[in-house]
């Protein structure tokens, strides 16, 4: 069908980036730092939970990571990202390692749906479960609340590995301090020291029951549940709040890896493509079509990146949405979708950096 189409001729167009000057380096743990950030004019707008897409290149090609703001807006007067090393990884281990005060990052605007709406009326208890890094943007949003809502209060499980493992120990205990009983702050440890006195081992699906039940007894409360961490403690805490009677609207959940969009990526380098077929895909951007061939082991963003378009992208995985696009016509397979809301999915909105044309009709609009 798409071969009746002519095919416009594609302009290159420099993406806008934001140009942002690192501040201070905080080392939070012996493997994490914070970067707080200069703030530019005008200043960074965002929301508590969203997180920003640094842009760098290594070895003459551009990559792009996200990492989930540390603080708030109604807080903190610098944004900040914290950013623990990863075996391997080139940006986990550059941003550790050699980001000095004064250095210039680029980065694309905030982005995301991990995040609420705070209203001083407000009368709400927030939980939230946080493991290792996890607990990067649920701190934007626990500060929010406090600041934000005098009548709501959070209770927090965080996991950790061992003491010297605990993000953020400080800040939590002078907000703790702070706030008093508006503030819980439950740490559980996987291999903690003969020292400690708290909860230790996993988090088990039991615990995390314990820590939500607390729920049932609050009926002067609305309740709010925020979870981000490795992809069993986070499906464990939302199948303990399906049993508990918990509308889906009230729960949060952040991934930071897609195991979906991993096992994706290495069948089709291995040839397994599930029987998907070479198709042309319509792409509608920056007020021009293309007519884009994906093949059965590319992505729809692979393929239009390969051609030199200037589509919009950050994790690669199906969980940040920056590769947005409205499906106007055909159907399109996802590898991975947990980046979209319900409301997204029915508006007919699809990822495309793990997108597969299933008929060859497809026309998406990047808006």
């Amino acid at each position: 069908m798409f071969n009746l189409f002519k095919k416009k001729k594609t302009e290159v167009k420099t993406q806008q980036f934001l140009p942002l000057k690192v501040r201070e380096v905080v080392r939070e743990t012996e493997d994490t730092v914070t970067l707080y950030f200069e703030q530019p004019e005008p200043f960074l707008d965002y929301k508590p939970g969203q997180f920003l897409t640094l842009v760098m290149e290594f070895e003459g090609k551009e990559q792009r990571r996200s990492y989930s703001l540390c603080t708030s807006p109604f807080v903190d007067p610098f944004p900040g990202i914290t950013v623990k090393r990863v075996p391997k990884g080139r940006f986990s281990n550059f941003l550790n390692e050699r980001v000095f005060p004064g250095k210039t990052i680029n980065v694309l605007k905030p982005l995301g749906n991990f995040t609420t709406d705070f209203h001083s009326k407000n009368k709400k208890h927030f939980f939230l479960v946080a493991a290792g890094s996890g607990i990067t943007p649920i701190m934007g949003i626990l500060k929010s609340v406090l600041v934000n809502e005098p009548n709501s209060k959070v209770s927090l499980l965080y996991c950790s590995r061992n003491e010297s493992q605990i993000i953020f120990k400080k800040e939590l205990d002078a907000l703790v301090e702070k706030y008093g009983t508006r503030l819980e702050v439950i740490h559980n440890l996987s291999q903690p020291s003969e020292a400690w006195i708290g909860l230790s081992g996993r988090l088990s699906k039991d615990k995390l029951h314990e820590f939500a039940q607390k729920a049932e007894a609050e009926a002067d409360f609305d309740k709010e549940y925020f979870a981000c961490g490795p992809e069993g403690i986070m499906d464990n805490f939302v199948a303990v709040l399906e049993e508990l009677g918990v509308a889906q609207e009230k729960v949060h959940r952040e991934s930071f890896y897609s195991a979906a969009a991993d096992k994706a990526h290495e069948d089709a380098a291995h040839g397994v493509t599930g029987g998907l077929l070479t198709r042309d895909v319509m792409i509608l951007l920056e007020g021009e079509e293309h007519s884009v061939t994906v093949d059965p082991d590319k992505t729809i963003l692979e393929s239009g990146l390969e051609q030199d378009l200037n589509m919009p992208y950050s994790c690669q995985s199906g969980l940040c949405t920056a590769c947005r696009g409205r499906l106007l016509s055909g159907k399109v397979k996802m590898d991975e979708d947990a980046g979209l809301s319900p409301n997204e999915i029915e508006a007919g909105y699809v990822l495309c950096c793990v997108g597969h044309p299933l008929t060859d009709d497809v026309k998406i609009s990047i808006e």
